[in-house]
């Protein structure tokens, strides 16, 4: 989870509405099975079966079968998804509530 806020991210073209995607070091599930969809709230970070990142927001569904590693808070989320593709991210943990 360290990897989370020690590495710069960077906006991949993948952003819309529903979520913004970012590039960066392929993060490793520790299960790899199906997961039964959750419930998702804005902000969630969702972990993709190919180790990058999605985060949710502003139209995004109301339901997910990736695993949620952390939410951003609401200020963290509005400048998010004020970003262009190729524009650096760095996360802090005072941004971050770890599940």
């Amino acid at each position: 989870m360290s990897t989370l806020v020690t590495t710069p991210w960077t906006v991949a073209a993948e952003v819309n509405r529903i979520g913004v995607r970012l590039a960066g070091p392929s993060l490793q599930r520790t299960r790899h099975d199906e997961l039964p969809s959750e419930g998702l709230v804005r902000g969630a970070m969702q972990l993709l079966p190919s180790g990058s990142i999605i985060v949710m927001i502003a139209d995004h569904p109301v339901t997910g079968g990736y695993p949620v590693i952390a939410v951003l808070d609401d200020d963290a989320v509005d400048a998010l998804a004020q970003l262009r593709p190729g524009d650096d991210v760095r996360f802090r943990w005072s941004h971050i509530v770890s599940l």
